[in-house]
């Protein structure tokens, strides 16, 4: 089992309750998000490191107040490092919405069997900081999360570095390339969001929808920042057995491939709540970066002739984002660009079919492997397009 180190910079982030979470309202903490990764990665079979990254208040010179909210604590990183091979080429995985870097548990072991792994939670997010959010754009919300992503890449000291990204996290890994390629040598896009735009997929359904009055109320609420964290919190100690019944009904009985097993689900069920019942923050970027129905208000597409970074986006075959998007896009780069789907998994890809999603990982980057252009094809049944 893994190991925790906190780094020398590190120092206490959340004030301990007075009451004992049994007796509060929500029963979620920083402390308690920490323990439940601990726990889940005891699944894991690598050793790693935990550690709270230091990335102060805010880009030296800059005037991100909503970097530091109203005051001047320095913001921690919550940082996993996997033991590797020496020389092993650097990935870093970055999670999704509503997600955190337990997110990737069923995926470690195999990954760093090649790979100098690094999994981090974004700012406001997991067990890392959760400033307030008073962003009031779609620019500095974007600038949240990439400026903190860069901070903390200078304070891990890394230079040339694999950025994975999946969903949400795909976006940012996307924009953090576009302002910083000198330090990503691969992207790699896991059912990313945020290529195309609500005109760009001219969504009859989405249009027809907004006029009733149950779309009225929903795009009210998407405007007003009504995040799903909200309603969870909303049902205090209930809370946990709504997520419980999501993780059974997702990754058991409706799961696109491999389903969890009944450790799986306990240790995961119990990750999930803690992530997202905790106190609100990188959650409020979702109507600065999105319109109602998920669509980009600053679409990469549009950004595709830019592209600097060979790249590689993954997709399962039931996942709800669509491909399109990523076929649009490459017609306009002018860098390496493969698009591989992966078959018995949807969204979650890194969960449904985790050997099919290491395939695809290990052929996108296997020119950082070896020098052989045969080695690591893709397993049956994933395909590249």
């Amino acid at each position: 089992m893994a190991g925790e180190m906190d780094s020398p910079a590190a120092t206490p982030r959340t004030k301990k309750s007075l009451w004992p979470s049994v007796l509060r309202w929500i029963p979620s903490s920083t402390d308690h998000i920490i323990a439940a990764e601990k726990r889940l990665l005891s699944i894991v079979k690598t050793s790693y490191t935990q550690e709270n990254v230091n990335i102060g208040t805010g880009p030296p010179g800059s005037k991100i107040r909503w970097f530091r909210s109203s005051s001047n604590e320095p913001r921690f990183i919550n940082t996993i490092t996997f033991d590797s091979k020496e020389d092993s080429p650097t990935l870093v995985m970055v999670h999704g919405y509503a997600a955190a870097q337990g997110f990737f548990f069923r995926n470690f072991d195999a990954l760093t069997k090649h790979f100098r792994v690094i999994a981090m939670d974004q700012l406001g997010w997991g067990g890392s900081s959760r400033p307030d959010f008073t962003c009031k754009s779609t620019q500095e919300t974007e600038d949240w999360f990439i400026d903190s992503l860069e901070e903390w890449r200078k304070a891990k000291k890394l230079d040339k570095f694999i950025l994975l990204g999946h969903s949400f996290g795909g976006y940012v890994v996307s924009k953090y390339a576009l302002k910083h390629p000198e330090h990503v040598q691969h992207l790699v896009l896991v059912g990313p969001a945020g290529f195309t735009s609500e005109v760009d997929h001219k969504s009859e359904w989405l249009t027809k929808f907004r006029a009733t009055w149950k779309g009225a109320v929903m795009s009210h609420l998407w405007e007003s920042n009504f995040t799903p964290m909200k309603v969870l919190r909303g049902l205090g100690p209930w809370g946990p057995d709504l997520v419980r019944r999501y993780t059974s009904a997702r990754f058991g009985d409706y799961a696109s491939g491999d389903v969890l097993t009944d450790k799986e689900s306990i240790l995961f069920t119990d990750y999930i709540y803690h992530t997202l019942a905790a106190k609100g923050s990188g959650e409020l970027c979702l109507k600065y970066i999105f319109s109602f129905g998920a669509y980009a208000r600053s679409p990469l597409l549009e950004r595709a002739a830019e592209w600097k970074v060979p790249t590689t986006f993954i997709y399962g075959f039931e996942d709800w984002m669509n491909y399109q998007g990523a076929i649009d896009a490459r017609k306009n780069m002018s860098v390496p660009c493969d698009i591989i789907r992966v078959p018995k998994a949807g969204h979650f890809v890194f969960l449904d079919n985790a050997n099919g999603f290491h395939s695809a990982v290990l052929h996108a980057c296997r020119r950082f492997l070896t020098s052989d252009p045969n080695a690591y094809p893709l397993a049956e049944g994933v395909i590249s397009i």
